[in-house]
């Protein structure tokens, strides 16, 4: 097999975790082309950021390069690129807020963050330096609650981010430094789904920084980094790290 589709299934290989991918490989099983609507159907049940991006760029090569191709084959294709590996992980997907160009592809941030938080289904670790002007935040974040969702606000208490979430207070815990008086401050800004993807970048949780401001950042879709990263984070708000729940 020759073109893009080798390359769009190797990504998805090395993306999805195992159950996604189990789920993948049956839902191929059962189409016979890549118009089927149970596609459709499984790209909605699974809303990871980026990831009916890359669906969609797989059926179009499908259509394009083997269009008679049944899905089981691709299936049977793509669960033998999961058995080879890869020690190569998936590229960061660029991400921009404000002015784009025809220099890269990118997506803007503020559609990405809601698509991250869209996609958690247990946890969402989210922290930031500003944070104001976020209703359509406030409301993926409502959403991410009735879920059950688990939501830890990281925020810097100089700058009162903590408002611009009050009407969730009874759904979220709220983090801040420990020490007030020391010269640190919370700088990161980061949106972690469960342990499978990450926004990261220089955006501020603010209306400004997700849309108009000049702002550049990634997506991570590797789920041992997103991990550790996660990892890192929940130390900052156990025993022996620098947050405090307020």
């Amino acid at each position: 097999m020759t073109g893009r589709l080798p390359v769009l299934l190797a990504g998805l290989a090395r993306r999805l975790p195992p159950d996604r991918l189990a789920d993948l490989l049956h839902r191929l099983d059962e189409v016979e082309g890549p118009d089927s609507p149970l596609l459709d159907r499984w790209s909605s049940d699974h809303p990871a950021a980026g990831l009916a991006v890359e669906l969609s760029a797989l059926r179009q090569a499908w259509r394009e390069e083997r269009p008679l191709l049944p899905g089981a084959a691709l299936a049977l294709s793509l669960a033998s690129a999961t058995a080879a590996g890869s020690a190569v992980a998936p590229p960061a997907e660029l991400v921009v807020s404000g002015p784009t160009s025809p220099a890269i592809p990118v997506r803007l941030t503020s559609a990405i963050a809601t698509d991250v938080i869209r996609s958690a289904r247990t946890s969402l670790l989210i922290a930031s330096f500003a944070a104001y002007d976020i209703h359509e935040i406030v409301g993926e974040l409502r959403g991410a609650a009735a879920r059950d969702v688990r939501i830890d606000l990281l925020l810097e208490e100089s700058t009162s981010a903590a408002r611009a979430f009050g009407p969730l207070r009874k759904h979220v815990r709220v983090w801040h430094r420990a020490d007030r008086g020391n010269r640190t401050a919370l700088h990161a800004k980061v949106i972690a789904a469960d342990r499978h993807t990450a926004l990261l970048g220089s955006a501020n949780l603010t209306g400004r920084g997700l849309e108009r401001n000049i702002e550049i950042g990634v997506i991570l879709n590797d789920s041992p980094t997103v991990g550790r990263l996660v990892d890192h984070l929940r130390w900052l708000t156990g025993p022996e790290g620098l947050l405090r729940q307020v």
